[in-house]
C-alpha cells in the first residue's frame, strides 16, 4: 500500500489515500467523527477503503487533527459545554461544509484526481456534513454514505446532559439540520448507504432507519451487529490498527461506493 499523503486544501488538513495505478482517478471525500476516530488521519487507518479504485481524501473538522488547539480536544470540549448545539454541532457543521467548495478545488489541483462525480462519507457529526453537502451543494455526486450519523441534530443535542434551551435562533438552527425532513433533497442528488452500528446511542439509531425509509429505494441500510457509535479506541487522535467491527463497516462501504463506481461507466480493476 503506498503512504498516506498528508496535506492542506484552502486551509483544510487531509489525510489522502492513493488507489493503485497511474492516471486520474475518482475521488471519494470523508469527514471524520468527533468521537475516536476523531482525526482525519485516524478516520483513514479506520476506514481505509482500500479496495475501491479512487483517491480516498479525509478532510480534518474545525479543531481537530492539525487545527486542534495546544495539540488537544480541550478546547472542543470546552465550546461543547458552552453551548453544545450553537458553540458546537452547528457552526461545526456548518464550518465544514462551507469550505469544502474550496477544499475540494484545491485537492483537484493538488492530486490527480478526474474530474467526474464525486463520493461523499461521512462518521457521525462528520456524517452531517455528508448529509448538508448532499441537501444543499451543486457538487455532482456519484454516492453517499454515513456510519452512525448525526441525522437529526436534536438527537446529538439529546446527548448533553441537561434540557437544551431552545431559542428562536437555535430551533431554526437545529431544524436546518434535520436530514429526515430533507429526504427529498438528499434523494435526488444521490443513492445512499446507511450505516447504523446496533449498539449505537438509540436516538441516533431510530434516525438512522427513519432516514432510509423517507428515502425509500434511493438507500440502503446496513446494520452492524455489536457496533456502537465510535470506531476506534480512545483517544482516536492518531492512525490506530483498524477494530474487526470497522473493518466490517469497511468492506460494507468499500462494497457500496465499487458498485456506483461501476455505474458511472468507470473501468474498475
Amino acid at each position: 500500500m503506498d503512504s498516506p499523503i498528508r496535506g492542506t486544501a484552502a486551509g483544510v488538513p487531509f489525510t489522502a489515500l492513493p488507489p493503485a495505478g497511474d492516471g486520474a482517478a475518482p475521488l471519494i471525500v470523508t469527514w471524520h467523527m468527533l468521537d475516536a476516530p476523531r482525526s482525519d488521519a485516524a478516520f483513514a487507518a479506520a476506514l481505509p477503503l482500500h479496495g475501491v479504485p479512487a483517491w480516498r481524501v479525509h478532510l480534518g473538522m474545525p479543531m481537530c487533527g492539525a487545527r486542534m488547539v495546544d495539540g488537544g480536544m480541550d478546547a472542543v470540549m470546552e465550546l461543547a459545554r458552552q453551548d453544545a448545539l450553537m458553540s458546537y454541532l452547528y457552526p461545526f457543521v456548518r464550518q465544514a461544509a462551507e469550505e469544502f467548495p474550496a477544499a475540494l478545488a484545491s485537492v483537484r489541483a493538488q492530486l490527480p484526481v478526474d474530474d467526474g462525480p464525486i463520493g461523499v462519507l461521512g462518521g457521525s457529526l462528520g456524517g452531517a456534513v455528508a448529509l448538508r453537502v448532499l441537501a444543499e451543494s451543486e457538487i455532482p455526486v456519484f454516492a453517499g454514505a454515513v456510519v452512525n450519523a448525526a441525522v437529526r441534530m436534536r438527537s446529538a443535542v439529546d446527548l448533553f446532559p441537561g434540557a437544551y434551551p431552545y431559542d428562536a435562533e437555535s430551533e431554526k438552527a437545529v431544524d436546518s439540520m434535520d436530514f429526515v425532513a430533507r429526504a427529498g433533497d438528499i434523494a435526488d442528488r444521490a443513492p445512499l448507504l446507511v450505516v447504523s452500528g446496533e449498539s449505537d446511542y438509540p436516538g441516533l439509531r431510530a434516525d438512522a432507519l427513519a432516514l432510509v425509509d423517507a428515502l425509500g429505494e434511493r438507500s440502503e441500510l446496513l446494520s452492524i451487529p455489536g457496533l456502537a457509535h465510535p470506531l476506534a479506541e480512545e483517544p482516536g487522535i492518531e492512525p490506530a490498527p483498524q477494530l474487526p467491527l470497522a473493518r466490517e463497516v469497511d468492506a460494507g462501504l468499500t462494497r457500496w461506493f465499487r458498485r456506483h463506481l461501476a455505474d458511472t461507466g468507470r473501468p474498475l480493476p
